[in-house]
């Protein structure tokens, strides 16, 4: 016998499930039940794919020995099954999808934290939070070595060779004290059963000891004599085993949807919607597809774990195949069930097969327009948009096809309001008649974007301008919309402002009262920015920052964005408001020290009102507090 001691972060967790950091502990048997019926799915698959396994004889079932006597459950599966690696790389070391990511996201909230528990793959570890100690027996299929995983949960495990004649998992559990009342018991464990995992393809037996009374004759009876009672082993099944996804709508109601949904996705919570729909004709499928009301925790890690289960024929084929859905959709649960697609199909085949294309086209359609029901209750939708709305932008980048579809589902916070968000069709409902596009501002903080001096004159005119403060993924998908019915959308950073009533007359006239000092900027600034002009835009503040939209190396920056590629910051067109008092006073200024600090003073506060740094803050400081100390 081998001692092995648990990745650290799997001992952090551990402790935590030893004492009983959750409130649904009944959730066990769920996690269980479902890696059972995982492991009985791929060797199904398996028994018909596969060479070496397809000889294999076995009647799939998951068995619950519920045992008085020595106050434990047992759960057994011929599934699959586990050998040392397998065991070691299972329960031993961090789960794939993410124990570590488990632990930084817990809360301290009993409730919300046991319903991250299968959502990170750290389901079995739930184990722990009833059991004094357990023993996992296990035989991979194909294998002749069985071998034992023993741990109490403190830190270690055993991990040994030993005799097992059948493939497949033994999950012997010794419950603790306070939970023997509770779980060593058929009406509690059936009705655990029935709650989560009615609907698992396979059936669930309960084994369980019943006291049984003799029956007596009617001279028995007469003479007194008193009925024999003994113990006898019962079997029953629990669960209806039959494919939720491949029964009839009409037969199915909310409650099984969505009971069915927390088997698949470790999730306690119910989903927000879900949509099933069968195909007939040329090409026949299932699909069953559910939006979880809160985002999958992986949803922006590169290795997240994806939703959707593949089955041909309800044989389980594939629940790792990012192929099923792009990648805008990964936050959606559910199953693709195709009577169509070979048993044998690979990776390579998914991509390229016509019938796989087929289904994921028609899939995506039926969970957009899904999402397009949500969003007709207004409170429901907040909700959605809450959790999905920065996916749904990536597949106006993505997905060229429903490019037009998923726009009327992206919501956008505005001027106009600053508790809702808007749709692009509200905005353009709201939008003046003579206007003929879309404005919009980006950078990284709500606040600094509303306060923005660009906005002065949209404000003056009375024009509403999207806020988009998620600059990572807006920055690079927003400009590659165009346009949106007809209007164009414009980055107000680096287009010309709205509306003004100024004629190319009074224009050239401000140029020209306001030249030298320009010029005079320029110089002091010099490669800082790329040029320096009177503006029309403001009319509270003395300076602002904008892009020039002609400027190809910005074009090229915009390329590199969408690339994941590191862009040069590239310098700033710098525009000066005629109107205000400082620039007024600065224009017929003799001193050359007090223009020199004002001019860097007008780049450096512009600059932070967009929120960017300013490279020399102590210069800043010092400049400051010269020309103070000159107004005073």
């Amino acid at each position: 016998m081998a001692k092995h001691e648990f990745q650290t972060e799997v001992g952090q967790l551990l402790q935590l499930m030893t004492h009983s950091l959750y409130s649904n502990k009944e959730i066990f048997i769920r996690e269980l039940v479902s890696n059972a019926s995982d492991a009985i799915d791929k060797l199904e698959y398996l028994k018909l794919t596969d060479e070496k396994l397809k000889g294999i004889e076995s009647t799939p079932q998951i068995n619950i020995k519920i045992d008085e006597e020595d106050n434990s459950l047992t759960i057994v599966d011929n599934g699959i099954g586990m050998n040392e690696a397998d065991l070691i790389a299972s329960i031993g070391t961090i789960a794939k999808s993410g124990t570590k990511s488990f632990m930084e996201n817990l809360t301290g909230d009993a409730k919300k934290d046991s319903n991250l528990i299968g959502q990170f793959g750290v389901g079995f570890y739930s184990v722990f939070m009833v059991a004094d100690k357990v023993d996992v027996i296990s035989k991979k299929a194909g294998e002749e070595q069985g071998f034992k995983w023993s741990s109490d949960g403190s830190g270690s495990f055993d991990l040994s060779p030993c005799v097992k004649e059948e493939h497949g998992t033994v999950i012997y559990i010794k419950l603790k004290e306070e939970e023997i009342s509770e779980f060593v018991s058929k009406p509690r464990v059936e009705t655990i059963v029935k709650k989560y995992s009615n609907h698992i393809a396979y059936p669930i037996f309960l084994i369980f000891d019943e006291e049984v009374t003799e029956e007596l004759s009617e001279e028995d009876k007469k003479a007194g004599k008193e009925p024999k009672k003994s113990m006898e082993n019962k079997r029953e099944q629990a669960n209806e085993a039959t494919a939720l996804w491949s029964q009839p709508k009409a037969k199915l109601k909310a409650e099984d949807y969505n009971e069915f949904y927390k088997t698949i996705s470790h999730d306690s919570t119910d989903p927000m919607a879900y949509v099933h729909t069968r195909a007939e004709g040329v090409s026949e499928y299932t699909t069953l597809f559910y939006i979880p009301a809160i985002a999958p925790m992986d949803m922006y890690r590169v290795d997240y774990q994806p939703g959707v289960k593949l089955y041909v024929k309800k044989v389980f084929i594939t629940d790792d195949e990012k192929e099923l859905l792009p990648t805008y959709l990964r936050f959606v649960r559910g199953i693709i069930d195709s009577q169509d697609l070979p048993l044998n199909v690979s990776r390579e085949i998914l991509q390229e097969n016509k019938i796989m294309a087929n289904i994921k086209q028609s899939s995506v359609k039926k969970v957009l327009s899904e999402i397009k029901k949500l969003a007709k209750d207004e409170e429901k939708y907040k909700e959605f948009t809450a959790q999905y709305n920065r996916p749904l932008k990536e597949g106006v980048y993505q997905d060229h096809v429903n490019k037009d579809a998923i726009l009327e589902l992206v919501r956008y916070k505005s001027t106009n309001d600053t508790e809702n968000m808007t749709s692009l069709a509200a905005y353009k409902d709201r939008a003046d008649t003579e206007q003929k596009a879309i404005y919009y501002i980006i950078g990284d903080d709500e606040k600094v974007l509303r306060n923005s001096p660009l906005l002065e004159s949209y404000k003056k005119n009375n024009i509403e301008v999207l806020i988009l403060d998620d600059k990572e993924i807006d920055e690079v998908i927003t400009p590659g919309i165009g346009s949106y019915k007809d209007w164009d959308l414009k980055d107000i950073t680096s287009c010309e402002a709205p509306k003004t009533e100024q004629t190319e007359e009074e224009k050239k006239e401000v140029e020209e009262k306001f030249k030298s000092i320009v010029e005079k900027i320029t110089g002091v600034l010099g490669a800082e920015v790329k040029e320096v002009k009177t503006t029309n835009r403001l009319s509270d503040s003395p300076s602002c920052v904008v892009k020039d939209a002609n400027d190809p190396m910005a074009q090229m920056a915009q390329m590199m964005k969408a690339m994941g590629q590191e862009v040069p910051e590239s310098a700033p067109i710098l525009e000066i408001n005629p109107d205000h008092e400082i620039v007024k006073a600065l224009n017929g200024c003799s001193d050359d020290t007090m223009i020199e600090n004002i001019s860097w003073l007008l780049l450096d506060q512009a600059k932070m009102s967009e929120g960017m740094e300013i490279k020399d803050t102590v210069a800043f400081t010092k400049r400051l507090n010269t020309v103070m100390a000159k107004a005073f």
